[in-house]
C-alpha cells in the first residue's frame, strides 16, 4: 500500500497519473490521504474559489423514451396535462429568474419523446414543431433574446447537427455519462429499456460537442450498481473526450437517491465516504484545473466535507424553482451556502453557465449570437457580475460586508511586499485583482493603510474647468461615444468647433468662479495640426497668465509634433514655451497592444504613449496617467499597464497622480456592437485604485478617484481604498456623458467638501501640481456666479480644406517594445 501512498500523494502535488495507475485507485481505502491530495490538487489551481450557477430550471417536458429505473423527472403522459410547457410558460419562469437575479436558464427534459408518445408529436404539430430539439432551440432563442437569461440545454442522446443548432442559442450544453459500463443497461440494471443511456451514444454526443467547440457538462451518477473501478473507468473515457477536445467544462459527482415509486426505491444510497472517495478520486485523475462539482442540495449538512474533498463548484442554485430532477431535495439557501463554503475556508463566487476559461476565449467557444448577452453578465475575470453597479449611474453601490477572515498567507506576503515599496510581479498584481471577499477587503485595507502614511486624512481636489474644444475626429476608438465623424454622426450630440475666442471666454469665466485650471482635450480633428494646440496655448496664456494650462494628451501632442515636422521633444518645448503647464495622460486606455489593437487600432501604441510621457517629462512637463478599464481587458492587462507606469515613474519621476476611469458602456460603439463588458463591476473598480496605491507606491504619491465615472458613493469607497484625490470640480464634462453617464457636470467646492466630510476626511482645495491655490481664486470658487448657457457652435460638415495624409500612429511601423 505504500506505492498506492505514493502515487496518490504524488498525484496530489500535480503528477499525472496514467490510465493504469488512475484504475489503481479503486483499492485506495485511507479516505483521509486521499482527500487531503485532492484538496491539495484544487488549491494549486483554483485557490480559496468555490463557484456556482444562479439559474432558474425550466422543465420544458417530464415525458422521455428511456425509463431509468431511479428517476422520477420523466414521466408517461398524463389524461388532461399538457407534454409541454408552452411558450408563454417557459417566459413566465425565465422572467421570475431573470427578476430574481439569475444568469442561466437551465433546460431540462426527457430524451426524444415524440419517438415513443404520440402525444408528444401532436402537441409538438401544434406548437409548430417536428421534434423535441426544434422546440427547444425556439425556446432557448426566446429566453436568450427577452430575458437576457444564459441557456445551459440538457436535452439528452443529441445528433451533430441538432447540438451546432442548439450552439446559435445556448451558452453551453450537457449530457450525464453517468456510467461509462455497459453492463447496467443489461437486463436487471438500472438502465435496462433506456437506449440513450448505452454508454458509446452518450460518449458519441460528447466527442460531437467537442468537434463543434461547444462549452459541455457531463459526470457520474454514483450508487446505481456500479464498481469503483467502473466509476475510474468514466472518468477516464471523460477525460480522454477532454484530451481530445478541451471543452468538459465541468464534470458532476452526482450521488444516487431513493426516491418513492420507482424501482430503485429499495436500493441503498451511498454513503458520504464513498460520495467523498468519488470526488477526490476525480480531482486526482481530472487534474487541478478541472471544474469538479458535486450538487449541494443532494448532501445538506455536509457541506465542509465536499469541500474537503476537492470539489470546486456547487453547481446550480435556484432561488427561484426546485430541483425537478430530485424535487425531494430543496436547494439551499444562498446566504447559508456562502456561509457554509467560508466556514469552509473557502469564498463563494458566482458564475455563469459557461466558465471562465471557454467565456475569455468566447470567439472560439461562444456562437456570435450568444456572445453579447454573455459579456454582458460577466466581469473581467469570465465569472458572474456580483453586483448591479454600472459606470457613471446610481444604484447598486455596496460591497458585501466582511466576513472576517484574514488575508491568506501568499496574498498576505503580497500585501507586505508592496507595502513596503517593492516592485510587484505581474502574477502577484493579477492575484490583487482577483480577489474577492474578505480577501478584497483586505486588499483595500492595506491600500489604505498606505494611504494614511503617504498622504495622511486630506482629500485634495482641484477647481477647473474642462473644455473639450471640438467632437470632430478621425480615429476610430470603439470605447468613444463622444468623437463625431463620418463613421459615428450617431452617437450623442452634433459634431462642433470651437473657436480660440470662445475657449478664452470659457477659460475667462472659469477664472472668474475661482478656477486655477483649464482642462483642454478634444477629437482629433483633419483640419487640426500642431499650430493648432499652440495657438490655443497661447491664446489663453494671453488673457490669463494666471490659468494653469493642462491640455492635450499624448495622441494630440503626437499627431501635433508629426504634422510640423518636429521631433516630439521640440514640440513639446514649443507648448511649454507657449504656456502649456501639464499633460493629462490620457489616451492611455489599457498600456497593452493586444487591447489597444481591438479599442483603438489607430491610435498610439503602448510604446508610442510612453515616449510621449517620458518626453514630456523629460523638457519639464508634468503629465498625469490614466487607465480606461473594464470593456474587453483582464486582469494581467490592468497589471502590464500598471508595470508600465511604475517603470516610466522610475526613470523620470514626472507623474503626478494615477487616474482609474471605469469603461462607460451604454453609448459606446464596442458595446452596442456587443463586443464589450458592462464596464468594471463595483468590486473592480474599487480595488483598481487599491492595488494601484500598492503597485505603485511609493513612487506615485496621488490616487485619483473620478466623481464623474464612480459617483458620490462609488468615491467614497475609493477614498476608503487608497484613493486621496478627487481630481477637478469640471464645471463643464462632455466626453463621459456622451457616453451615458449621469452623474453631472459640476461638483462645486462646497459640495465636494461636503462629500469629503461626510466620510470623516479632511478636504484640502490644491493646484495642478499639488500646491496651495491663491487665496482669493479659493475665496472665488465658493462664491461662483452660473456658468452662462454653453454653445457649441456646429462645424462646417467635416469639410476638408486640403489634402493631407492624416496621422494615424497605431497603423505606422511597429514601435520598440513598450517597457
Amino acid at each position: 500500500m505504500s506505492a498506492l501512498a505514493d502515487l496518490i500523494r504524488a498525484a496530489g502535488k500535480g503528477a499525472a497519473l496514467d490510465d493504469q495507475a488512475a484504475l489503481s485507485l479503486a483499492a485506495a481505502a485511507d479516505l483521509s490521504l486521499l482527500l487531503s491530495a485532492a484538496a491539495r490538487l484544487r488549491d494549486s489551481h483554483h485557490g480559496e474559489r468555490i463557484s456556482y450557477s444562479r439559474k432558474v430550471f425550466i422543465p420544458l417536458t417530464h415525458l422521455c423514451r428511456d425509463v431509468c429505473h431511479y428517476c422520477t423527472f420523466a414521466r408517461p403522459p398524463r389524461r388532461g396535462e399538457a407534454a409541454y410547457l408552452t411558450p408563454d410558460e417557459v417566459l413566465a419562469i425565465a422572467r421570475a429568474g431573470a427578476d430574481a437575479g439569475c444568469h442561466e436558464a437551465l433546460f431540462t427534459l426527457g430524451d426524444k419523446p415524440e419517438l415513443r408518445y404520440r402525444v408528444a408529436r401532436d402537441e409538438l404539430a401544434r406548437l409548430g414543431h417536428a421534434t423535441t430539439i426544434d422546440y427547444l432551440v425556439a425556446m432557448a432563442r426566446r429566453v436568450l433574446a427577452e430575458t437576457g437569461l444564459l441557456p445551459h440545454a440538457n436535452p439528452g442522446v443529441m445528433s451533430a447537427d441538432e447540438i451546432a443548432r442548439l450552439r446559435t442559442v445556448s451558452v453551453s450544453q450537457g449530457i450525464m455519462l453517468e456510467s461509462a459500463a455497459e453492463r447496467l443497461c443489461q437486463k436487471g440494471g438500472p438502465h435496462w429499456g433506456s437506449p440513450d443511456k448505452r454508454p458509446h451514444l452518450r460518449l458519441a454526443t460528447i466527442a460531437d460537442a467537442g468537434r463543434l467547440k461547444v462549452p459541455f457538462t457531463s459526470g457520474l451518477l454514483i450508487g446505481i450498481g456500479e464498481t469503483r473501478a467502473e466509476r475510474i473507468q468514466t472518468l477516464l473515457a471523460l477525460r480522454a473526450q477532454h484530451r481530445a477536445h478541451g471543452h468538459l467544462q465541468e464534470v458532476i459527482v452526482q450521488n444516487f437517491r431513493a426516491k418513492p415509486g420507482t424501482r430503485m426505491a429499495g436500493a441503498p444510497e451511498p454513503d458520504l465516504g464513498d460520495l467523498l472517495w468519488t470526488i477526490a478520486v476525480a480531482r486526482l485523475i481530472l487534474g487541478a484545473k478541472a471544474n469538479i462539482q458535486a450538487p449541494p442540495n443532494l448532501s445538506p449538512g455536509t457541506f465542509p466535507h465536499l469541500v474537503a474533498a476537492g470539489l470546486n463548484d456547487w453547481g446550480g442554485v435556484s432561488p427561484v424553482t426546485p430541483d425537478h430532477v430530485n424535487p425531494e431535495a430543496p436547494w439551499p439557501h444562498l446566504e447559508a451556502l456562502a456561509a457554509a463554503t467560508h466556514a469552509a475556508g473557502k469564498t463563494l463566487v458566482p458564475r455563469l453557465a459557461v466558465y471562465p476559461e471557454y467565456l475569455l476565449d468566447g470567439g472560439r467557444w461562444i456562437d456570435p449570437a450568444v456572445l453579447p448577452a454573455t459579456l454582458r453578465l460577466a466581469d473581467a475575470e469570465g465569472y458572474a457580475r456580483d453586483d448591479r453597479w454600472l459606470t457613471g449611474t446610481g444604484g447598486g453601490v455596496s460591497l458585501p460586508a466582511p466576513r472576517g477572515r484574514p488575508a491568506p498567507a501568499p496574498l498576505a506576503a503580497i500585501l507586505d511586499q508592496a507595502s513596503a515599496g517593492e516592485a510587484l510581479a505581474e502574477d502577484a498584481i493579477v492575484r490583487l485583482f482577483a480577489a474577492r471577499g474578505d480577501a478584497a477587503h483586505a486588499v483595500m485595507a492595506a491600500a489604505d493603510r498606505l494611504r494614511r502614511g503617504v498622504a495622511g486624512d486630506s482629500v485634495s481636489y482641484v477647481v477647473n474647468r474642462n473644455i473639450n474644444y471640438t467632437n470632430i475626429c478621425y480615429f476610430r476608438c470603439q470605447f468613444c461615444a463622444f468623437s463625431k465623424g463620418k463613421l459615428s454622426e450617431n452617437l450623442r450630440g452634433s459634431p462642433y468647433d470651437l473657436g480660440l475666442d470662445e475657449i478664452v471666454r470659457r477659460s475667462s469665466e472659469a477664472w472668474a468662479r475661482g478656477a486655477t485650471e483649464v482642462c483642454l482635450q478634444g477629437g482629433i480633428h483633419p483640419e487640426y495640426t500642431g499650430e493648432t494646440y499652440l495657438a490655443i496655448t497661447r491664446a489663453i496664456r494671453a488673457a490669463l497668465p494666471g490659468m494653469h494650462i493642462h491640455a492635450f494628451s499624448p495622441l494630440e501632442v503626437w499627431q501635433g509634433a508629426k504634422t510640423l515636422g518636429l521631433s516630439l521633444d521640440a514640440y513639446l518645448r514649443e507648448l511649454k514655451a507657449a504656456g502649456l503647464g501639464t499633460l493629462p495622460g490620457t489616451a492611455a486606455e489599457v498600456l497593452d497592444d493586444e487591447v489597444r489593437r481591438v479599442i483603438c487600432p489607430d491610435k498610439v501604441t503602448t510604446a508610442q504613449w510612453l515616449e510621449v510621457v517620458a518626453a514630456a517629462h523629460t523638457v519639464g512637463l508634468r503629465t498625469t496617467a490614466t487607465i480606461m478599464f473594464g470593456h474587453v481587458d483582464g486582469y494581467h492587462h490592468w497589471a502590464r499597464h500598471l508595470l508600465r507606469l511604475r517603470a516610466l515613474q522610475v526613470r523620470t519621476g514626472g507623474l503626478t497622480e494615477f487616474v482609474p476611469l471605469p469603461f462607460v458602456a451604454s453609448e459606446a460603439p464596442i458595446y452596442l456592437k456587443g463586443r464589450a463588458r458592462r464596464g468594471p463591476t463595483l468590486r473592480e473598480a474599487v480595488l483598481m485604485h487599491a492595488v494601484a496605491r500598492l503597485a505603485l507606491h511609493p513612487l506615485v504619491a496621488n490616487i485619483q478617484a473620478s466623481w464623474v465615472k464612480m459617483g458620490p458613493e462609488g468615491v467614497a469607497l475609493c477614498l476608503a481604498a487608497g484613493a486621496n484625490d478627487l481630481g477637478g470640480t469640471l464645471m463643464n464634462e462632455s466626453i463621459t456623458r456622451a457616453a451615458g453617464a449621469e452623474h453631472g457636470q459640476e461638483l462645486p467646492p462646497a459640495a465636494m467638501e461636503a462629500l469629503i466630510r461626510g466620510i470623516g476626511r479632511t478636504p484640502r482645495q490644491r493646484t495642478t501640481l499639488y500646491g496651495e491655490p491663491p487665496a482669493g481664486q479659493v475665496a472665488a470658487s465658493f462664491a461662483a456666479l452660473p456658468l452662462a448657457p454653453v454653445v457649441n457652435p456646429p462645424a462646417v460638415k467635416y469639410a476638408r480644406k486640403e489634402t493631407r495624409t492624416l496621422v494615424r500612429p497605431g497603423l505606422e511601423s511597429p514601435s520598440p517594445a513598450a517597457e
